[in-house]
């Protein structure tokens, strides 16, 4: 399901752990809750000044200089760094953007109305093939959400089908691309496909004694077409089974028998997680805000600076994932979670 078209959603007038507006007043106090540390209040100030904000629209009007998001009499206006740079299927000029395009923004730190990086149309399908045709998949990505459809891109088919090789049913697949109507255009296999099928994922890696004080892995990023826009928060793929997770409630899972390839110490929804990304040094307190059912069975590693341990350990929101100074397409980064105490 391509991204809702839908007005531009800022985050400059947020309070610093909500970068963005949430529209429910009880949800922006259960994340506030959830995040802020208050004996640590003015560090967080401080920090805000150095986190990468993100807003998200329709390009109305774009230049080498500017541009716009927005309906008429709601749009927003921003100016571009001269260094900005773009991503729509491959990177190129911002001005080589087009009207009507979906944009996400990237904000430069302390500068509300400057942008420097610019994703048109980027979506992301991660799950476990169900049906397949050709260069065409119909992919699951859990039980609390819709099938995608993905077309492979002939233009990026033979490269994708180097790290996918098995785009077969039971087949777990992590594919970015471009939406165009109800249909991802895949172009980027994010990591070569786990070499076995999503119900028989390796036997758990068991650390033995207590757990460590930081884990490490891979932090990924999830589309986010079936949740507002510029929420904070990540999904993390151990979630304590009294709580219980819905996914695994809807699939009819025994709680604490879901399949993982890491053993990973158990966290309850609102829970606080630092999350720091090796590559950039930038480190942000989000709160747990959903199970990560996809993201436990892969095995891969993360290389976008240098090799990760393997297992994905956090599945961001984009808006998350930006203000860690992720790139988007890149679909990854090496991380350092750290549970808040």
């Amino acid at each position: 399901m391509p991204p809702v078209k839908s007005a531009a959603v800022c985050c400059d007038r947020c309070p610093a752990a909500a970068l963005v507006d949430i529209s429910h007043f009880s949800r922006r106090r259960l994340l506030k809750s959830a995040v802020f540390q208050p004996q640590a209040a003015s560090k967080r100030d401080r920090a805000d000044r150095h986190v990468y904000r993100s807003v998200t629209g329709t390009i109305t009007d774009i230049s080498p200089h500017y541009v716009t998001i927005g309906p008429p009499g709601g749009e927003r206006r921003f100016a571009l760094t001269a260094d900005a740079t773009a991503w729509r299927g491959k990177p190129l000029e911002p001005s080589a953007l087009n009207p009507g395009d979906h944009a996400v923004i990237r904000i430069t730190p302390s500068q509300a109305a400057v942008a420097d990086r610019i994703w048109a149309n980027i979506g992301r399908v991660c799950g476990v093939i169900v049906e397949c045709d050709t260069d065409r998949l119909i992919v699951s990505e859990g039980a609390m959400r819709k099938p995608k459809v993905v077309v492979i891109s002939p233009l990026a088919s033979a490269r994708i089908k180097v790290k996918l090789p098995a785009l077969r049913p039971g087949y777990l697949v992590d594919i970015i691309g471009i939406w165009r109507r109800e249909e991802l255009h895949g172009l980027i296999a994010t990591s070569p496909q786990p070499p076995y099928l999503s119900d028989q994922v390796p036997e758990r890696q068991h650390i033995g004694g207590r757990f460590p004080d930081a884990i490490t892995g891979s932090a990924v990023w999830h589309d986010s077409a079936d949740e507002p826009y510029g929420v904070l928060g990540v999904f993390y793929p151990a979630i304590d089974p009294a709580a219980g997770c819905a996914e695994d409630s809807a699939a009819r899972i025994t709680p604490g028998q879901a399949l993982a390839f890491r053993e990973l110490p158990y966290l309850a929804i609102g829970s606080a997680l630092m999350v720091r990304n090796e590559c950039t040094g930038m480190a942000w307190t989000l709160p747990v805000t959903g199970c990560a059912p996809i993201a436990r069975l892969f095995n891969d590693h993360c290389v976008t600076c240098k090799t990760s341990p393997r297992g994905r350990v956090a599945d961001l929101t984009p808006a998350s994932f930006i203000a860690l100074g992720g790139e988007l397409e890149q679909g990854c980064f090496n991380a350092t979670l750290t549970i808040g105490r």
